[in-house]
């Protein structure tokens, strides 16, 4: 059974993520900034990341002042940059969901738009949307077609084509105002990242499910040294 780092911000913000996971056979290991001691104390044994939601990313990663929508965490944003950044270096399975994928754009040399309307309600309730899913891209093929979806969003945050990192694939899109709703790496297979929490199984797609599948399944191939080439 794989080990997964799961990282948040506090262990009660991650519960929904560890239920999906073990669910699909894997184990989960919570990473929180207030526990966080080392990279190879966090990731001794883990065979794949899993980058959750959480508060904003500080702009200040990619050059920009705080606009003062939301709060930061930069403690957090610290964690999750060392660890992702020792994923990549490692060829690591790794999933971000929602700023989790903005972290990986950000680390990877993108910018996000720091508030945007319309992708979330009051109170941080899911807004409902139609996401494009690319037929061919990575993550229409873990979920088993490229197609148009209705999903859940609870984003302020977000990017368009001109704040992706040069590094990545946008692969799922809002069809009505562009942002990008999913990314890949065609140098790191491995990794993906969605704006959408799959992790609210009963607001997506049953098919969404499938990333925490894929997730642990190539978990389990790394921790067995038996990751393609």
């Amino acid at each position: 059974m794989a080990l997964i780092g799961v990282t948040a911000s506090n262990g009660s913000t991650a519960k929904n993520y560890v239920a999906s996971l073990e669910s699909r056979g894997a184990q989960a290991r919570v990473l929180t900034p207030e526990r966080f001691t080392s990279i190879e104390e966090a990731m001794d044994g883990v065979s794949g990341l899993l980058l959750t939601g959480g508060g904003d990313v500080d702009p200040a990663l990619y050059g920009e002042a705080l606009d003062g929508s939301m709060g930061i965490e930069p403690e957090r944003d610290e964690m999750e940059m060392a660890l992702f950044r020792y994923a990549i270096e490692e060829d690591m399975p790794t999933l971000g969901i929602c700023r989790g994928m903005q972290l990986i754009n950000v680390a990877m040399g993108g910018r996000l738009i720091q508030d945007l309307p319309g992708h979330t309600l009051p109170e941080f309730q899911s807004a409902v949307h139609q996401v494009y899913v690319a037929p061919g891209s990575r993550f229409g093929a873990i979920i088993g077609a490229g197609a148009i979806y209705r999903t859940n969003s609870r984003h302020h945050q977000g990017l368009k084509e001109a704040q992706r990192a040069p590094s990545l694939m946008a692969s799922a899109y809002h069809p009505e105002d562009g942002i990008v709703e999913a990314l890949e790496s065609p140098e790191h297979p491995w990794l993906v990242g969605v704006q959408c929490h799959p992790e609210r199984e009963n607001e997506v797609p049953k098919s969404f499910g499938k990333l925490f599948e894929w997730l642990a399944g190539w978990a389990e191939r790394y921790e067995a040294g038996d990751m393609p080439r």
